[in-house]
């Protein structure tokens, strides 16, 4: 059986659900979403909470287990809690300001670049240019955003420069060095 799969999901208050054929809607404080389950799955409420269940030990539906009891879990938690992910800019001229709704980046190019959020997502910067703080209700759809935003200019590992993840390492490397004398 799977571990993840079987575990249950807990309800918060102020989230309310409804499962209609194979379509889930999770509606919260934060906002709405809503997914498509695979119909051999079912949902079943118990007092609270939520538990995935599969119908037989085949190979689909073992795997299908774990990823639906995760997808609705990251639904339940991002109606109630909500997601966020910060992004740090690094690196001479490189910063980030807020243009109404939209987010202007100078990140070495010609040009700067902006980015408009689509709906449930909102941006934020901090007071220098160097945080950009993204939030949504969607987790999926944050961390595509945030994906995007960072492969503009991907960390490189000489002096670091470029757009990382708050808790992402970069292995840095040594520089030139001069051979023989």
């Amino acid at each position: 059986m799977s571990r993840i799969g079987k575990k249950p999901i807990e309800i918060p208050a102020g989230v309310e659900f409804k499962i209609e054929s194979n379509r889930l809607t999770v509606k919260g404080p934060k906002g709405e979403l809503s997914r498509e389950i695979d119909p051999d799955l079912t949902i079943k409420q118990d007092d609270g909470t939520l538990v995935v269940e599969r119908p037989t030990d085949q190979r689909r539906h073992r795997a299908l287990h774990g990823l639906t009891r995760a997808l609705v879990s990251n639904m339940v938690t991002g109606v109630s809690e909500g997601y966020e992910i910060k992004l740090v800019i690094t690196g001479t001229g490189y910063r980030a300001e807020m243009e109404g709704e939209n987010l202007r980046m100078a990140l070495g190019y010609s040009h700067d670049i902006l980015i408009t959020p689509p709906p449930g997502i909102k941006f934020a910067v901090d007071n220098r240019g160097a945080l950009v703080i993204i939030t949504s209700h969607d987790k999926e759809l944050i961390g595509q955003i945030a994906s995007d935003i960072r492969r503009l200019r991907p960390p490189e590992p000489y002096k670091g420069k470029g757009i990382r993840y708050e808790d992402e390492v970069i292995r840095r490397k040594a520089g030139k060095s001069k051979i023989g004398s």
